[in-house]
């Protein structure tokens, strides 16, 4: 009969009746920075609140705008709307130091404001006139976004404070690849679409308050000059022109005047001396490295005829922010007059009426100038600033003038691209 085995003293068998020893399992990692997450916890807290408590500002101020035309709260909005734009930036810059603020609720906090008025760049350019509409239904859109993300981070619970706690935070308080994937992400993607969506918002504008008069393009600053002729023979010929450009633009404009036409240029007077600093963009132009219209601007045939208005046909508001405006022109933006021009009061009926001064009041002038000069000339030429074109335009076309012809000059040249673009017909 064989002998049983001697168990060994590292196999000694288990009693009968009693349950395995379960050693118990390791303590959990204590969070980093336990003294920094209740502070934390408290700053994303008010960042939230402020964003909120601005989102309620927002929407009654919007609605009182767009139902009854008062703005008695616009002035606390404005405050309201510094401490979101100061709060957002630090929770943002928070983000990218530490994986500990949960980006699934602070992303849309921070980044709420700038996106909306990214967004609305295009609505503005399209439907300014809608704009009270547009602002209310924004101001709506951050009411409900600013709660759910309130109701989220509650998840039915009790109303508590700090809103967000502690224990909602993450457990690491620095991490290198987060500070380097923010870092890469901001550089790389945020900086490169911000500016690619902000020059095609320039295009957009641009290409629609000029009537397509003027032009942006990836090599430069375009001017479309339009060529009408009526049955009679008449003819009109449009120049867009800018304050500054290239010397060479100036050049090209003039030598494609016929010897007889009649050239009505513009340039307000000033008979009684109204204007403190006249109109001059030299300092611009100096700036940049282009030549200033008046200065390069020389018609060298054709007959030149003035055809703008005097100064004291403005309304004093008008004259006013002209004289603020050359000011900064002739001196820089230094921080007095920076100052005068934060500080100056510029109410909805000033602005409606610098419209009407600088834009409808000249206008009327000049298709004045021009009925009453195709009385004497055949060929008329108006090399005026691009924004007077539409309108310009629209009074020739109802007169019975027929576009027949465009041709495009580049006022500005963009970087290579300056020693290659020549302007040319239209495709």
């Amino acid at each position: 009969m064989p002998e049983s085995p001697i168990p060994s003293s590292d196999q000694t068998p288990p009693v009968a009746g009693l349950p395995p020893v379960i050693p118990p399992p390791p303590p959990p990692a204590a969070p980093a920075n336990p003294g920094l997450r209740p502070l934390v916890a408290v700053l994303l807290s008010i960042g939230l609140g402020i964003f909120l408590a601005d989102a309620v500002l927002a929407f009654a101020d919007s609605s009182l705008v767009l139902l009854f035309n008062v703005h008695g709260l616009s002035g606390v909005r404005a405050i309201f709307g510094f401490f979101v734009f100061l709060s957002s930036v630090l929770i943002y810059v928070l983000m990218g130091l530490t994986p500990m603020i949960p980006k699934r609720w602070f992303l849309p906090v921070t980044l709420f404001n700038p996106v909306v008025l990214l967004g609305l760049i295009p609505g503005l350019i399209y439907f300014y006139h809608l704009a009270p509409q547009l602002d209310w239904l924004t101001c709506l859109l951050q009411v409900l976004v600013g709660f759910a993300i309130l109701f989220w981070i509650q998840a039915g619970r009790k109303w508590r404070w700090p809103v967000v706690s502690a224990q909602q935070l993450g457990t690491r308080g620095f991490s290198i690849w987060n500070l380097m994937g923010f870092v890469l992400a901001n550089l790389f993607l945020l900086a490169p679409f911000l500016l690619f969506y902000l020059l095609f918002c320039t295009a957009l504008g641009l290409d629609h308050f000029t009537g397509g008069f003027l032009k942006l393009r990836p090599g430069g600053l375009v001017v479309e000059a339009r060529k009408y002729v009526r049955h009679d023979g008449k003819t009109i010929q449009l120049f867009p022109m800018a304050h500054v450009g290239d010397s060479g633009f100036y050049q090209k404009i003039t030598q494609a005047f016929p010897t007889n036409s009649l050239i009505l240029v513009e340039g307000v007077s000033d008979e009684k001396n109204l204007l403190t600093k006249g109109i001059s963009y030299q300092r611009m132009a100096r700036a940049l490295g282009l030549a200033e219209q008046k200065q390069a601007f020389k018609p060298t045939q054709g007959r030149v005829v003035r055809a703008d208005v005097d100064v004291d046909e403005f309304a004093p508001s008008t004259i006013n922010l002209l004289n603020l405006t050359m000011l900064l022109h002739a001196q820089g933006p230094n921080a007095q007059n920076m100052s005068k021009l934060l500080n100056y009061p510029v109410t909805p009926q000033a602005q409606n009426q610098l419209f009407d001064d600088i834009l409808e009041k000249r206008n009327q002038h000049l298709w004045a100038e021009i009925q009453k000069r195709l009385l004497q000339a055949d060929y008329i030429v108006v090399p005026w600033g691009a924004a007077h074109m539409p309108g310009i335009a629209a009074e020739i076309e109802q007169a019975g003038f027929k576009l027949v012809d465009t041709h495009r000059y580049v006022v500005v040249r963009f970087g290579p691209a300056r020693a290659k673009i020549a302007p040319g017909p239209r495709p």
